[in-house]
């Protein structure tokens, strides 16, 4: 099929259409459609709020699905952005960098983990962690070739990949995009007896969330992570552990995993890891298990590069403070507030809440409103939050947030469900 390219003009906002509008029209003529976000078009940020092209201000409850754990333009991670940015940016792996070292020794040292395989996107750590865990089961497990099988839970997300959205069990997350990867056996979330029994002498890996985030921030029954690691080590299997959204101080733990007293073999950490200014994604594991990738096996052009893996260390050394003003402890503290105020909300519009930290999955009572409603509603009111499945709302302020700013946000939640009933 023959295109012609076409110059279509940009032009400034016509006296009768806001800033917003603008922007708006631009994105729905010019972008694809893949998207339907709240009618908020942002220009400037700073900590837990952003300013919108009409220079109102919002407070940011959504703070990038994580991506953006330590607030909008925080000192430590600007600092190291603009001080590598004067110096390299990108090598690709053809050559070292004085960054990618320290940037895997530090993280290995933060996870308490041997190696380090840095990529960009989630979506791609997710990726590596399958093709680590198929060539683990064949040269170390002794699989047979092209034969090996990962168990992975319903309700969970991944990613956007074909092979992610192959083993998901939304709709419109796999709607349309077959045919897709083989190897994966789809199991409850939760239900691990459902996981004992879909183990196969071909399994060489569970993929889970220990949190799942995009389903509502659901939290696994007491006792099955634990449970996960029991069968995983009786079968000779991996426990694969996904901490992009639930990692690095979400819930007020370095790690979901680690909160329930489970050590996974692989860890898949994105999102916080580039502090909300670039993409840094890593798989974390043990020698012997990202030892079985040799050279020209997988790689990136951009995955290790200089610039995220000084964003990265910076990242890591605000999660190892420690001390009672860390970002850690600050989502365990503010947490408790959080999780204490959305209870007692329910019953009031609200008919179930679910979460660990700073994060939280909020049920509205679906005779009342949608979560898209109540997204629209709070937004109007200067706090951004964002919907899924229905009337779930979910809550994942930054990390910096002040106990002032929670209570505010909460209480416009509780406006909002006043006005809706």
């Amino acid at each position: 099929m023959t295109t012609t390219a076409v110059n279509v003009p940009v032009t400034t906002p016509g006296t009768t259409e806001t800033a917003t509008a603008y922007h708006e029209r631009l994105v729905h003529e010019h972008s694809a459609h893949n998207y339907h976000p709240l009618p908020v078009v942002v220009s400037h940020a700073s900590g837990a709020w952003v300013t919108d092209v009409e220079g109102r201000r919002y407070l940011d409850f959504l703070a990038g699905y994580s991506a953006l754990n330590f607030g909008h333009g925080h000192p430590a991670l600007l600092a190291a952005a603009h001080g590598q940015l004067d110096r390299v940016t990108l090598t690709s792996r053809a050559f070292g960098n004085d960054q990618l070292g320290p940037f895997c020794a530090e993280l290995s040292a933060l996870l308490g983990k041997q190696w380090v395989l840095p990529m960009n996107t989630g979506a791609e750590a997710v990726e590596s962690g399958v093709k680590v865990a198929r060539k683990w089961g064949y040269d170390v497990k002794g699989v047979p070739v092209d034969s090996a099988r990962i168990v992975v839970a319903a309700g969970g997300f991944h990613g956007r990949t074909t092979t992610i959205v192959g083993f998901s069990t939304d709709p419109d997350a796999r709607g349309g995009f077959g045919p897709f990867t083989p190897g994966f056996d789809v199991v409850p979330y939760g239900d691990a007896d459902a996981l004992r029994t879909a183990i196969t002498p071909e399994t060489v890996a569970v993929l889970i969330e220990p949190i799942q985030g995009e389903a509502g921030v659901v939290v696994p029954p007491e006792g099955y992570l634990r449970a996960v690691r029991a069968i995983c080590d009786s079968e000779n299997v991996l426990f694969v552990a996904d901490e992009v959204q639930s990692g690095l101080g979400r819930t007020g733990q370095l790690l979901a995993t680690r909160a329930a007293g489970v050590d996974a073999d692989v860890y898949l950490l994105g999102k916080a890891l580039g502090g909300g200014i670039l993409p840094l994604s890593a798989v974390v594991a043990d020698s012997d298990v990202l030892g079985v990738l040799a050279p020209g096996q997988h790689g990136s052009t951009f995955g290790g590069n200089p610039l995220a893996c000084a964003v990265g260390r910076a990242v890591i050394g605000l999660l190892g403070d420690e001390g009672p003003d860390g970002v850690l402890a600050r989502a365990r503290t503010l947490g408790e507030v959080l999780h204490r105020r959305l209870a007692a909300l329910v019953g009031h519009g609200i008919v179930g809440v679910r979460g660990a930290g700073l994060w939280a999955g909020v049920d509205v009572d679906p005779r009342l409103a949608t979560g898209r409603v109540v997204s629209e509603a709070m937004a109007r009111r200067g706090v951004l939050v964002k919907d899924t499945h229905g009337s779930t709302v979910r809550l994942s302020p930054p990390l910096v947030i002040t106990e002032d700013e929670l209570g505010s946000a909460v209480d416009a939640l509780a406006t909002v469900l006043t006005e809706l009933g």
